[in-house]
């Protein structure tokens, strides 16, 4: 594509170059530049991508984008931006022929909640015999496209490039899990969003974005990306109540509490295996059972299925997804036992998760709840104590352990922990930095009855400790100690 094609229709500062130059793909890392490339020269919070524009021309850059004026003694393309990350999307949409245009687009931002709304989403298009493509927290999949997510919401030419990917291929439907940072980023500018889904607000994130309001703020970004969407918003959430108040135009409000909500949870129970509600919206009634567990659940498939509704899915596939979803990687996902005690392995990694987690073990649990987790490092420190806490009061036994501790000491940060937790009474938990060994110490005090949880990481199967990472997932790890438990047992 001509270089004057990339920019058509976006402002810029200024462009010094051939405008007739062939652009053969758009980077941001000059590492991964190849001859004929344009290099995006981004502002990062620890590099600077100007810093590196000499070795994107030594790799054969036909173009610099940058939000600084051209160096005087520089004699290739250059064109400065305004904004260049927003110009960056911008180009990336017009390099990859604005694949958003030719499928129905949904994006989901919110705390809690994104991902496994994508999963429910995803599985009621397919029982409605659509091509869904899901690019999120755990794997960017769909037709034509299979692999791990390096990080929820990828930079604006790899999401472009994915979506063109998969429309290739047949989608009919793109599902993004859409963070904070990325919209802070400007990431999914350029993106047709058709629907704009908020699950949800409460402490993360706030070492970055300083404050409840300045993350709100954030999150709200996606309702405005596109003012032609349909907003889907959980109206039980305060935050929820504030973007309503705050947006024009047509909103599906879901709820589990007003039944003047359009989307109503209108009757609702929790059995071992699942949970069973009647969902009232505007022309009726719908049963559903679903194999997934908890009140959070819920909320959950009520925005799944408000989403749907709006895509006017038919009812017998929103009945037939909602039903088929048996589980999300690392969302309260069950570690099968011979053992008679139900392990369950979460993502939960701040206070409000954890404290669902939490409740959802206590409605089901016959015995103890015995808890594992940590926190992680380089991140808001503000949670520990009430993670601590939370611990203390919902759970029988606690074990504090690692996280992913990054630069900070993981002793300090179990010790922030505990100072928590030491609030609702004396001998309630222990404390053991080893991870694996934490888990161990979990299974070995478990009877039949009881609810191990394994809280924190999740679907992550790495750990970060100083600039080191390791392989280690919480799923293996306690199956390898299960094959060993099990082996003592018979020896």
């Amino acid at each position: 594509m001509k270089l004057k094609e990339v920019f058509s229709g976006i402002p810029v500062v200024s462009f010094s170059g051939n405008k007739e130059k062939t652009i053969t793909e758009i980077s941001y890392s000059s590492k991964t530049v190849n001859p004929g490339n344009m290099f995006a020269a981004l502002k990062g919070e620890k590099t600077n991508g100007i810093n590196f524009v000499d070795e994107a021309i030594s790799r054969g850059a036909a173009a610099i984008l940058s939000e600084q004026k051209k160096p005087d003694k520089f004699a290739g393309t250059w064109i400065q931006a305004f904004d260049a990350r927003e110009t960056l999307a911008l180009c990336s949409a017009n390099f990859f022929g604005h694949p958003s245009q030719y499928m129905k687009i949904l994006g989901i931002t919110g705390t809690k909640g994104k991902t496994t709304v994508s999963y429910l989403i995803e599985e009621i298009l397919k029982q409605a015999s659509f091509k869904p493509g899901v690019i999120g927290t755990i794997f960017y999949r769909g037709p034509g496209l299979s692999r791990k997510a390096v990080r929820t919401t990828p930079e604006a030419p790899d999401l472009q490039r994915m979506m063109k990917t998969m429309l290739d291929k047949g989608a009919t439907h793109n599902i993004l899990e859409i963070s904070s940072h990325s919209l802070e980023m400007k990431r999914p500018v350029g993106i047709d969003f058709d629907v704009a889904i908020f699950t949800n607000l409460s402490g993360e994130h706030l070492d970055y974005h300083r404050s409840m309001e300045k993350y709100f703020s954030a999150k709200k970004k996606l309702f405005s990306l596109n003012r032609k969407s349909m907003a889907v918003i959980n109206t039980d959430d305060p935050w929820g109540q504030k973007l309503v108040a705050q947006l024009p135009g047509e909103i599906i409000t879901c709820s589990l509490e007003s039944d003047t909500a359009l989307v109503y949870a209108k009757q609702y129970s929790f059995i071992e295996k699942g949970i069973k509600l009647s969902v009232k919206f505007s022309a009726g009634t719908l049963s559903l059972s679903s194999p997934l567990l908890g009140k959070p659940n819920i909320y959950n498939i009520l925005t799944a299925v408000a989403a749907a509704l709006t895509l006017k899915v038919p009812l017998a596939a929103i009945k037939a997804g909602i039903a088929e979803l048996k589980g999300v990687p690392g969302r309260f996902e069950k570690i099968e036992n011979p053992f008679g005690f139900h392990i369950f392995v979460d993502y939960a990694h701040t206070d409000n998760p954890l404290k669902n987690l939490l409740e959802t073990a206590r409605t089901l649990c016959k015995g103890q709840v015995i808890l594992t987790f940590g926190a992680g490092g380089d991140r808001d420190k503000t949670k520990r104590f009430r993670m601590g806490e939370i611990a203390g009061k919902l759970s029988d036994w606690t074990i504090i352990t690692s996280d992913n501790p990054r630069s900070e000491d993981p002793l300090s940060i179990i010790s922030q922990i505990e100072e928590g937790i030491k609030t609702t009474g004396p001998g309630k938990y222990e404390i053991q930095p080893d991870r694996k060994t934490a888990v161990k110490t979990a299974l070995s005090k478990a009877r039949k009855g009881d609810y191990i949880l394994i809280a924190g990481k999740g679907h992550e199967d790495y750990q970060i400790t100083g600039n080191k990472t390791i392989h280690f997932d919480d799923k293996e790890v306690a199956r390898k100690i299960l094959k060993e438990m099990e082996a003592k047992q018979v020896g």
